[in-house]
């Protein structure tokens, strides 16, 4: 039986949806346009969690589907992030995501990576794709225990109600514990049934983090796996909906982004799983991560697995 999507609970005691639509939408000007017009149909079947950040470029668009929507801004939740190379800049980078937004307070803000890093360009996205590729530079200061103290001082001013974290581990978690006087509300983190990250998901329950997951189909690879297409059809749903219905059944909040009105419906209308076949799914994992995947090196975006916290893949 297909069920409506439970709410998940931060320890500041507010409520989300437990599924939140992925605002990142291409980056070429006409994506960005075209995303209002997805952001209305989503909220049109239901969606209150929208899940976005300052690098996507689609803050605008979202502020104006919410506005256009005609239902009150207390009635959505908002996720944006900090980009990695405005660390020096995290309160001029804050209050822009406001007014891109059009709200004078951010439900869940979260740190986009535990690295900072510097373009030539300095606070803008250099235009030219290779610049991006070959003109990054990885910081030393400030670390990720230095923006937190900054984000902490955001969360106290009540403007951002909560915050979290992106793309840490158990080795950045604790890390970040050692100065952190508030505790991360929030950790986003790839996730899908080749990469179920089970000791990071128990760590974070112990903690009180909600881990929310990202890319959290595992895109065709893993919606064509066998075992996902055996028990959707045994549930008579699509596989897309059968692995959100798995990170809900974890407590983990699936971000699944979708334009298209049907699919969209159809990620917050979920079956029920038995624990048995909860189990099996969780068993499909490899470690394997499909979107931010290291290189042939270990290195992704200048940080190695080491440094991130990560485990390398099983083959």
């Amino acid at each position: 039986m297909a069920t409506g999507v439970p709410n998940v609970k931060l320890r500041t005691g507010a409520e989300f949806q437990g599924v939140a639509l992925g605002c990142a939408a291409g980056f070429t000007p006409e994506d960005i346009a075209n995303s209002k017009g997805w952001f209305l149909s989503a909220i049109q079947a239901g969606y209150r969690t929208f899940d976005t950040a300052q690098i996507y470029g689609t803050e605008g668009s979202l502020g104006a589907a919410i506005k256009e929507s005609g239902i009150p801004r207390e009635e959505f939740k908002i996720v944006t992030k900090l980009p990695w190379h405005r660390c020096e800049y995290i309160e001029r980078s804050f209050n822009e995501s406001l007014t891109s937004l059009g709200v004078d307070y951010i439900d869940l803000y979260l740190l986009h990576f535990p690295q900072a890093i510097s373009y030539p360009t300095g606070y803008d996205v250099p235009t030219d794709p290779q610049v991006i590729l070959t003109g990054m530079k990885i910081l030393e200061k400030p670390s990720f225990n230095d923006n937190w103290a900054i984000l902490e001082k955001l969360y106290e001013s009540g403007k951002a109600k909560a915050i979290g974290v992106s793309n840490f581990s158990v080795k950045t978690l604790e890390a970040l514990a050692k100065t952190a006087k508030v505790t991360p509300h929030a950790n986003q983190v790839e996730m899908q049934p080749y990469c179920t990250q089970n000791d990071l998901v128990e760590y974070c329950k112990q903690k009180g983090i909600l881990v929310m997951a990202y890319s959290p189909s595992g895109h065709e690879k893993v919606r064509k796996d066998p075992t996902i297409v055996r028990l959707a059809e045994k549930y008579n749903v699509t596989a897309n909906q059968l692995i959100m219905a798995w990170h809900v059944a974890r407590g983990v909040m699936p971000v699944p982004k979708s334009a298209d009105p049907v699919r969209q419906k159809q990620n917050i209308t979920l079956p029920t799983l038995s624990p048995e076949d909860v189990a099996e799914i969780t068993g499909l994992d490899k470690n394997e991560r499909i979107v931010n995947k290291p290189d042939e090196n270990g290195i992704l975006y200048g940080w190695s697995l080491e440094q991130y916290g990560w485990e390398p893949a099983r083959v």
